[in-house]
């Protein structure tokens, strides 16, 4: 198995409740059922307003090299990230448990 970890930051000015930023949230929650490559899928707003916090995290597994790949072409993932280059950066981590 695979963990794929994302952690999101915000830009400058964006806040959680603007239109682009819910329809982005809305798009990433539903990957879950979308996308079978996934075996585990959560994710959510951040708690805490620490300034090294980020904003949203992504936590997620699959079975293998080959479904993460599969998982990161996939059209609903795509156009999920389509939405999140509009407002905030991320950064990544997988790796094998």
């Amino acid at each position: 198995m695979i963990r794929h970890l994302v952690l999101f930051k915000l830009n400058e000015g964006v806040k959680r409740d603007d239109a682009n930023v819910v329809a982005g949230a809305a798009a990433f929650r539903a990957l879950g059922e979308q996308i079978p490559e996934l075996r585990f899928w959560e994710c959510d707003w951040n708690i805490t307003e620490r300034p090294i916090a980020y904003d949203f995290a992504i936590n997620s597994a699959v079975d293998d090299i080959d479904a993460l790949k599969r998982y990161l072409e996939h059209p609903a993932h795509q156009a999920g990230v389509a939405l999140w280059r509009e407002f905030a950066t991320w950064v990544i981590a997988d790796y094998p448990f």
